[in-house]
C-alpha cells in the first residue's frame, strides 16, 4: 500500500474499463460501473485519500471502505446502496452524500451512521425513499420534509448542513423538543402489523359488551324474523311511551 505521506499531487489512469483521478487527496472513480471498491484503488490510496468520490456507479457494497482511515468526505451519489450496506466507523469522516440510491428506512439508515460517523457535520439524502422530498415522492409535501429533518437533526446533532440546506440554530432547538416523535413509519410496516394481528382466530379481543352477551356472539344460534299482524297507533304505543304532556 501506499505510504500516507507518499509525494503524489496528480495522478489518472485508464485501464480496461477502470477510469479514476487522484489529485492532491482527492480521489475520483466515475461511471465505472463497479458493484464494489476496485481491490487496486484501495491498496494503491487508502492511506494518502482524504476525499473519496465513487458516484455513478454500481455500487451495492462498501467493503474495503474501512481501509481509508484517514477519509474526511465520501460522495456516494447515483447508486444503488440500500439498508443492506454496512459501513465501517471512519472517526474522521465529516461529509457523507447518498444522494439518488436506494435507501428506504431512514430509522435503519441512522442508527448505522451514528455507530460508524460520530464527527459527521454534513449529509445528504435526496433522492431516497427515505428522504421525503420531491425528487423521491411528488406526494410528499414540505411538512413531510420538515418532520424529517427535525428527525434526522435529533439523531444527528452535530449536522450543520443537510440535503440541500444549512441547519440553522431554530431547527436545532426544535429537533430537540420534538426530534424524537417525528420517526415516519413506513406503510409497508403498518401493512404488515395489520395483517398479522388479523391472521387466525382473534384473541383477548376487547369488547365493551357484558361477558355474557360476548359468550351469546359467540354461540351458535339463529336470528328469527316476521311480519306482525297487528299494530298499535294508541297512545301507549312505543312510540309514544317516552312523550311527556309537557312534551305536546
Amino acid at each position: 500500500m501506499a505510504d500516507k505521506h507518499e509525494p503524489e499531487d496528480s495522478y489518472s489512469k485508464n485501464q480496461s474499463e477502470l477510469t479514476y483521478t487522484f489529485e492532491n487527496g482527492q480521489l475520483s472513480c466515475l461511471d465505472c460501473d463497479v458493484s464494489s471498491i476496485p481491490k487496486e484503488l484501495i491498496e494503491d490510496y487508502c492511506n494518502i485519500t482524504s476525499r473519496l468520490d465513487l458516484s455513478f456507479n454500481l455500487l451495492e457494497s462498501l467493503q474495503g471502505l474501512e481501509h481509508f482511515k484517514f477519509l474526511k468526505e465520501l460522495v456516494l451519489d447515483n447508486n444503488t446502496l440500500d439498508n443492506s450496506v454496512d459501513f465501517p466507523v471512519l472517526k474522521e469522516l465529516q461529509t457523507l452524500t447518498l444522494n439518488k440510491n436506494k435507501f428506504s428506512d431512514l430509522t435503519d439508515l441512522l442508527d448505522k451512521l451514528v455507530a460508524s460517523f460520530p464527527n459527521l457535520t454534513y449529509l445528504s439524502l435526496l433522492g431516497n425513499e427515505a428522504c421525503p422530498d420531491q425528487l423521491s415522492s411528488s406526494e410528499k409535501d414540505d411538512e413531510d420534509y420538515q418532520r424529517y429533518r427535525y428527525y434526522v437533526l435529533y439523531r444527528l446533532p452535530k449536522l450543520k448542513f443537510l440535503d440541500s440546506t444549512p441547519v440553522t440554530s431554530s431547527e436545532v432547538s426544535e429537533a430537540r423538543r420534538v426530534g424524537p416523535y417525528q420517526q415516519v413509519v413506513r406503510p409497508k410496516a403498518i401493512l404488515e402489523s395489520s395483517e398479522s394481528s388479523t391472521s387466525g382466530s382473534p384473541t383477548n379481543v376487547y369488547s365493551p359488551l357484558p361477558s355474557e352477551t360476548q359468550d351469546m356472539e359467540t354461540a351458535d344460534h339463529k336470528g328469527t324474523f316476521g311480519k306482525s299482524k297487528y299494530v298499535y297507533y294508541g297512545r301507549h304505543s312505543e312510540g309514544n311511551r317516552f312523550i311527556r304532556n309537557k312534551d305536546l
